[in-house]
């Protein structure tokens, strides 16, 4: 199931998606910063998507309120909560621009640099995707976690994900329509722009802290996006399964030869520890084969259910397209 995405309008010449949960403390403080970038690059030529992801608190109230004060700024709420990267993906759907501009609402991320990458974009780019350089205003261990993952998942996938890079990132539309053409559910969307290719380059950037609220990425939700990134690019789990049953075969094997040894050289009696030493752990290297089996088998069982991805709630008025363009 292919996933609709709005026409292109070639007078718009920048959409920006942000997705939004709970922000309602930063989003005038993210618009104070990104419009003047947008007007500087391109004038009035640009809109800007704020897709509130069902937040508990005043979110919507202060999109709509942007929406009243400047309608190049547009609310999209969606149904229920479904995530960052569903709330990303609904985003990009809504997106008309020639390109597209992707950061998240926490101005951990630079709103200014899209200068920057513009000129890497008429430069040749067709991506041009922000790769920190520093971590401020983060843990030692979110640091050291975050580095490892990337590491992991470069070790364990087939597509080259460029390393400490999170969604932040210029696209072209052409890249933009080829990732909306892939209808998976679990979607890691850096992990599929780095799969459709085109011309991908790096800009190095330090990322600030978050400038108020708190992270929408606790250690749980991390995990999830690490399977999630895992298990689309790679099949390795699967293989790894398959290198321990491998080997737990010749251990077994290695085990009975041993028992037939002693069996047949000394007077012994079978030692019930030993016996539920040797059953539990077969045990446990069997349930651990059977849940990465398991994992992947629930995500064909997602995918073969053919959702939607999200469902919209409302969506403000969208302004006639600009005249005044730059």
């Amino acid at each position: 199931m292919l996933q609709m995405i709005a026409p292109l309008d070639k007078t718009i010449k920048l959409s920006v998606v942000i997705p939004c949960y709970n922000e309602e403390e930063v989003i005038d403080a993210l618009l104070a910063r990104l419009v003047p970038a947008c007007e500087k690059q391109v004038g009035k030529a640009y809109e800007i998507l704020l897709v509130n992801d069902a937040s508990t608190d005043n979110t919507w109230a202060v999109i709509c309120a942007a929406n009243a004060k400047n309608p190049l700024v547009i609310g999209i709420d969606l149904a229920r909560n479904h995530g960052h990267q569903l709330g990303l993906t609904a985003g990009l759907a809504f997106a008309r621009g020639q390109r597209t501009f992707i950061l998240d609402a926490d101005l951990q991320d630079p709103p200014e640099l899209l200068a920057d990458m513009w000129q890497k974009m008429d430069d040749g780019a067709d991506v041009v995707y922000g790769q920190r350089r520093t971590r401020d205003g983060e843990t030692k261990f979110k640091k050291i976690t975050a580095k490892w993952f990337y590491r992991l998942l470069d070790s364990m996938t087939h597509v080259k994900i460029p390393k400490d890079t999170g969604d932040f990132r210029l696209i072209s539309r052409a890249v933009l329509e080829a990732l909306q053409s892939m209808p998976e559910q679990q979607r890691f969307i850096r992990g599929m722009v780095a799969w459709c290719g085109y011309n991908q380059e790096a800009l190095l950037y330090d990322r600030d802290k978050r400038f108020a609220g708190e992270t929408k990425y606790p250690l749980k939700k991390m995990i999830k996006l690490g399977l999630d990134a895992i298990t689309s690019f790679s099949v390795k789990p699967l293989q790894v399964a398959y290198i321990i049953a491998f080997f737990t075969g010749i251990f077994a094997g290695l085990a009975l030869l041993w028992t037939l040894y002693v069996f047949v050289t000394e007077d012994t009696i079978p030692g019930w520890t030993s016996l539920m030493a040797v059953i539990l752990m077969f045990s446990a290297i069997q349930m651990f084969v059977l849940a990465i089996f398991g994992e992947y088998l629930g995500r064909v069982y997602m995918e073969a259910k053919q959702r939607p991805l999200y469902n919209v709630r409302e969506v403000t008025p969208r302004k006639a397209t600009p005249s005044n363009t730059k």
